[in-house]
């Protein structure tokens, strides 16, 4: 019998066709069973009631223990939409209050959402109002796949510090990527400290697993509430922040664009942080906080805009005993050392000006009257000095390293997001606009008057002034002085020493004193009180300049540092000087005296901003043309016949 092979290869093919029919409905089973967890999810969701409960979180206090930041039970209304069954929509919308285009709304805007399942929790309502809650709670049972979740909402003693405090926001999709605690409606740090330390003040979610019935209906808890896990609550910080010194300090910038930041030197400890305009942190709570948020946002001044770590400013005259300390470390100068100054620095038809002082003038008296000549002949004789340095490029990287251990150009590592580094150039930027050896020290000279390129945060300004207050060191700026059951941070405590001898900070240190007790910041000075100051008129190539002040106090047992940076605030002396000592005086008495009551009221009626005419804010009121001070630029202009300050000196 003849064997048929057609037969014989059709019966493979059969065969091999219910092996593949066999090994994809295994694949199926794998799948719908292991791989996916939906059903499970479904089962799951029709006998158990996962709730979430939330901890409460920390608390913030401040220096002194008073309380800051605390928290108010909130309420949110939550679904799970599988679970939701035909209700009276309209009775729904009355007990909200809402109509039932917004029910509509929202109900199409949490599909939408990237995280949305029909088997998990979905937020409906947050932050409903106690009367909301009342009605709602009673006609629940009214609404089968509805339920409220109890949540945390943050509540303000003081209306001041929002840069500082930061807020809470609800989570987006990105912060759920990024760290699986959170899950949609869930709250984060959104700035400041809020932010920065929103491990420690979130705490541990708990979980209670309730039982239902086969309508939905809760029974119980499961096994007794054995397999619940109770909430942990969040860290509680104290602040090395003095919060009555904040709200002076925040008086005193009303109607100003610009910040303070006070140091306690020893410790680096943060005593204030303003930054001004600043805002109220209670507007960042509650259903308004997206309207507000945009208010903010929209704001010409940019009140969110933590211009006290972000704001890069040159440091003008403040940035003075830097370049004397970097001349007596690197033999430059020593105490006897004297420069002209014919009221200005004048060489090979460049003039930088001055105000009217003898000359020669050593290193002291330069400080004491800020004079632009001496640190601007310093300057050029050590980057043109090839004899010891080889190349201009080499002796400008020393000088940057000493910045650097300064704590410029980089950022000080501040516990609050959003630090700017400012700017110190070098070598190689130079080398770009100019050439590879074809700049002098004469090419950058504005760089040692704090202008040029320089730039500089009010951090970094008050952190030098602390630097110089503990002759040559500092410990890293930190606004938490301890983080309650953890303690302080290491990295917070931290001690960098510059590369300056410490016994070369002691004329630094007398030369401020000079220009507080007969210089250019006599108004400074406190009868009782030892402060060393400089000042700073820093130029804005954007409209009128602005008033700097650095320095600390007392002089031998430093307390404060403290750095005023007032934009468009014209002389150091007009805003910068008295608004610094007010802030030393408030700190280290806790009161004004009667006489400098006057200053402070006048300090805090005053406003700046109508000469605000920066990029930043657009146009505004411009004040009339005057003469012209050191270029921001490459190459300072001529300066002649510097304006005298208030209190009757020039800066």
């Amino acid at each position: 019998m003849r064997k048929d092979y057609n037969l014989e290869k059709r019966k493979w093919v059969i065969g091999g066709f219910v092996v593949v029919l066999v090994c994809i409905y295994v694949a199926r089973l794998f799948q719908l069973q292991v791989m996916d967890s939906t059903y499970k999810a479904n089962a799951d969701s029709n006998a158990f009631l996962q709730k979430v409960i939330y901890p409460s979180r920390g608390l913030i206090y401040d220096r002194n223990d008073s309380l800051i930041v605390y928290n108010q039970p909130a309420y949110d209304l939550m679904l799970i939409p599988k679970d939701v069954q035909p209700f009276d929509t309209v009775d729904f919308c009355n007990t909200l209050q809402i109509t039932r285009e917004e029910f509509d709304r929202r109900w199409a805007d949490m599909k939408k959402g990237r995280n949305y399942s029909a088997y998990s929790q979905q937020i409906f309502v947050n932050h409903l109002s106690a009367q909301d809650y009342g009605r709602l709670q009673e006609k629940l049972y009214r609404y089968p796949g509805f339920f409220i979740v109890q949540r945390i909402l943050r509540q303000y003693n003081t209306h001041v510090a929002g840069n500082v405090l930061g807020d809470i926001r609800e989570v987006n999709t990105k912060d759920i990527e990024r760290d699986d605690y959170y899950r949609p409606g869930d709250y984060i740090g959104d700035l400041g400290i809020e932010k920065s330390y929103e491990k420690y003040l979130r705490g541990r979610k708990g979980m209670e697993i309730l039982i239902r019935d086969a309508v939905g209906k809760i029974k119980g808890r499961y096994n007794e509430g054995r397999d619940d896990v109770a909430p942990i609550a969040g860290n509680d910080l104290k602040l090395s922040i003095d919060i009555e010194l904040q709200e002076f300090g925040e008086m005193m910038m009303n109607g100003k664009c610009g910040a303070i930041v006070a140091i306690e030197p020893a410790t680096g400890e943060i005593l204030a942080l303003v930054s001004s305009p600043t805002f109220d942190p209670a507007l960042l709570i509650g259903n308004e906080r997206g309207k507000n948020y945009r208010d903010l946002m929209n704001n010409r001044f940019k009140p969110l805009y933590d211009r006290s770590i972000m704001g890069a400013y040159p440091p003008g005259s403040t940035f003075k005993p830097t370049q004397g300390l970097i001349f007596l470390q690197e033999g430059i100068v020593n105490l006897s050392t004297a420069y002209p100054c014919h009221r200005g620095y004048i060489n090979a038809g460049l003039r930088v000006g001055c105000h009217g002082h003898f000359s020669p003038i050593p290193l002291k008296p330069a400080i004491q009257t800020s004079c632009n000549a001496y640190f601007c002949w310093g300057f050029k004789y050590m980057l043109d000095k090839r004899a010891k340095y080889g190349s201009v490029g080499n002796a400008f990287e020393v000088w940057k390293q000493y910045m650097v251990s300064m704590g410029y150009g980089y950022k000080l590592d501040v516990d609050m997001p959003g630090e700017s580094r400012g700017f110190i150039p070098n070598t190689a930027f130079y080398d770009k606009i100019y050439g590879k050896d074809k700049w002098v020290g004469q090419s950058i000279i504005s760089d040692a008057i704090g202008q040029g390129e320089i730039l500089a945060t009010p951090l970094q300004i008050a952190n030098l002034g602390a630097t110089i207050a503990n002759r040559g060191h500092y410990i890293t700026p930190h606004v938490v002085k301890e983080i309650k059951g953890v303690g302080v941070l290491k990295k917070s405590i931290e001690r960098h020493d510059t590369k300056i001898d410490r016994a070369n900070y002691d004329p630094i240190v007398e030369g401020m004193r000079m220009a507080v007790l007969g210089g250019t910041c006599r108004a400074a000075n406190l009868p009782g009180i030892e402060v060393c100051g400089k000042t700073g008129t820093a130029q804005n190539p954007h409209g009128r300049d602005h008033s700097v002040f650095m320095g600390f106090a007392p002089m031998n047992d430093p307390k404060i540092a403290v750095c005023v940076y007032v934009e468009n605030g014209g002389w150091g002396a007009t805003y910068g000087v008295p608004i610094g000592s007010l802030m030393i005086e408030k700190y280290l008495r806790r009161t004004l005296s009667p006489g400098r009551m006057a200053v402070a009221a006048h300090m805090g009626a005053s406003h700046t901003v109508a000469f605000a005419n920066s990029k930043a804010y657009g146009p505004a009121k411009k004040e009339p043309a005057k003469e012209s001070k050191p270029s921001a630029g490459n190459q300072p202009t001529t300066v002649d016949n510097p304006k005298p300050n208030q209190d009757g000196t020039k800066e």
